[in-house]
């Protein structure tokens, strides 16, 4: 893996300059402003338009043009049957492909985009490394980068912005570990960025970023085939080589990097923010473990980082909820709607530090769910604890009102957090 530092940095600036120079078909100018309802929020919260659709139809027709069904399910009850079933609906990319009019030239692969029996076969090779037995071996290290951040942090005089030191580093950190990246290489890893979740980037950029990253991955994977070392994509290789081909492994760790990486740090600091808004909350997950446990199931709740889950396509005429959703129509699932679902309980629209854990779907549900659930758990268990304990005299150096969060974006975030740590 000699050349792989010079493969990341050439793919660093590659991406950089695509993003910097994109032109092209922008998705969201596109859409009616309506069709973008279950991506927009006002601060940490969905706009009031999701729970008023949750009420009046849990399962609605999205007012999308160009001719599409488009079908919106907000409640929890109507988003747990669409996921569940695998039988009635699709995950396959080809559909998705069809629908936007592309070829489909360069399926991403991995879990979220695919169906049995491939998707079982995969998640299959894929699953045991993400055992909490499996993961244990990454706690130590996971606790060192936390507390490595934690001192550079520390050495800064001034505002520190918790999103560039805080919350995008560890999880690319996290990553490289598990993906098996050597030291050496880390610091340029960790600037690796996926720019597909947000929509105001455009469709053919989003596509044009699944294309490099999968590029990127291949040659690390390349680079394992040939020296198998001791991380999740070595293991695969050294257990199944011969059960999955190069593509299909850097699909695989393309689902990981883009599943654990974006969604970790901006649950880090959007979950920073609530504590920075919350010193009740904060005094507790700082002198507290199990508050601090709490305190992580029901942020995962609340905020619901990945606002939709993968897009399904009804196999056959469905009925959910006494709607009839036709064969090959596109239908979008709104975990942010689904787990602020008064079915769960009373006021869940807004965050209570001392609320049981909600059985929430912020990491979807049934064949699909997130199987590096455990994984992110282990890192904001990590994270917020060792955060607060470090800095308990935290404070935002700037306006609520004056943060900026992202518009339109499947992934919800802040892109700065500036906080005054002593």
């Amino acid at each position: 893996m000699g050349n792989l530092r010079s493969r990341i940095v050439s793919w660093v600036t590659r991406r950089y300059l695509a993003r910097a120079q994109k032109k092209g078909f922008d998705l969201a100018k596109v859409l009616p402003d309506s069709a973008l309802m279950p991506l927009k929020r006002t601060g940490l919260d969905p706009v009031p338009d999701l729970a008023t659709a949750r009420e009046q139809a849990p399962v609605s027709k999205l007012p999308v043009p160009f001719g599409l069904n488009v079908w919106l399910v907000s409640g929890y009850d109507e988003a747990k049957a669409v996921l569940g079933d695998g039988a009635s609906f699709s995950n396959d990319f080809g559909n998705l492909m069809n629908k936007l009019g592309a070829e489909v030239e360069d399926n991403p692969g991995g879990l979220g985009f695919a169906d049995p029996p491939v998707h079982t076969r995969l998640r299959r090779l894929l699953t045991p490394e993400f055992t909490m037995r499996r993961l244990a071996r990454l706690k130590p290290g996971i606790e060192a980068i936390v507390a490595e951040r934690l001192d550079a942090m520390d050495k800064v005089d001034g505002p520190v912005d918790l999103v560039e030191e805080f919350a995008l580093p560890i999880p690319s950190l996290v990553i490289c570990e598990l993906l098996g990246v050597p030291y050496e290489d880390r610091e340029a890893f960790q600037h690796l960025a996926v720019a597909r979740f947000d929509l105001f980037g455009g469709a053919g950029a989003s596509l044009g970023a699944i294309s490099e990253s999968l590029d990127y991955l291949l040659g690390v994977v390349q680079d394992q085939r040939k020296y198998p070392g001791d991380g999740l994509l070595g293991q695969i290789i050294k257990e199944h080589g011969d059960e999955i081909d190069d593509r299909e492994l850097a699909g695989l760790a393309d689902g990981v990097l883009t599943g654990g990486f974006e969604t970790t740090a901006s649950m880090l600091s959007l979950g920073a923010l609530v504590l920075l808004r919350d010193p009740d909350v904060l005094r507790r997950v700082h002198d507290d473990d199990d508050a601090a446990h709490a305190f992580v199931e029901e942020a995962l709740r609340y905020l619901t980082v990945v606002q939709v889950a993968f897009p399904r396509f009804a196999r056959e005429d469905v009925e959910v909820a006494g709607v009839t959703i036709g064969k090959g129509d596109m239908v979008v699932v709104s975990l942010s709607g689904a787990n602020r679902d008064p079915v769960l309980g009373s006021g869940m629209e807004s965050f209570d530090g001392t609320r049981d854990p909600a059985s929430h779907l912020a990491f979807g549900y049934g064949a699909h769910r997130c199987v590096g659930a455990e994984l992110a758990r282990m890192e904001l268990r990590a994270a917020y604890p060792a955060l607060v304990r470090r800095f308990p005299r935290m404070r935002l150096d700037t306006s609520p009102d004056e943060l900026d969060f992202r518009q339109a974006s499947i992934v919800y975030g802040v892109e700065k957090l500036p906080v005054l740590l002593k």
